[in-house]
């Protein structure tokens, strides 16, 4: 089983993690905050934007592996690890700039929602004996 385009997207999204984990602990050290988020609105929107990801990223990288290790196209996969890369970049970036509606996290939401239905549907119709590409 070769799941090394599943690899390079779960290097490249672990980055992206590191990023934004390394962001809290400078905030942390800006407002002088051990645990929690002390009140403080930019490192509540940090922390927000580090859970989000977390709560979301492994599980598209497991279906991920799951597509790929059932001989899905390389191009199919690399455009799911494409998006899940632009949706989740953008998702930080509005959730950064606005708590409110932004054009980023629109992309970000609808874009890892999309990978996760499209994704599970990939894998449900391979189970069921239908194959994309």
């Amino acid at each position: 089983m070769d799941i090394r385009i599943t690899g390079f997207y779960a290097g490249l999204l672990a980055v992206l993690y590191l990023i934004l984990a390394v962001r809290i602990v400078r905030l942390r050290w800006k407002y002088r905050v051990g645990i929690g988020t002390g009140g403080e609105d930019e490192l509540k929107v940090a922390v927000r934007v580090h859970g989000n990801f977390i709560e979301y990223v492994p599980f598209i990288l497991i279906l991920l592996g799951m597509v790929e290790a059932n001989g899905t196209s390389t191009e199919l996969v690399h455009g799911i690890g494409i998006a899940t890369l632009i949706a989740r970049i953008s998702h930080a970036i509005g959730l950064t700039k606005t708590i409110g509606p932004s054009i980023f996290r629109t992309i970000g939401v609808l874009g890892t929602f999309a990978v996760l239905l499209f994704s599970a549907g990939i894998c449900v119709g391979q189970f069921i004996g239908f194959s994309l590409l």
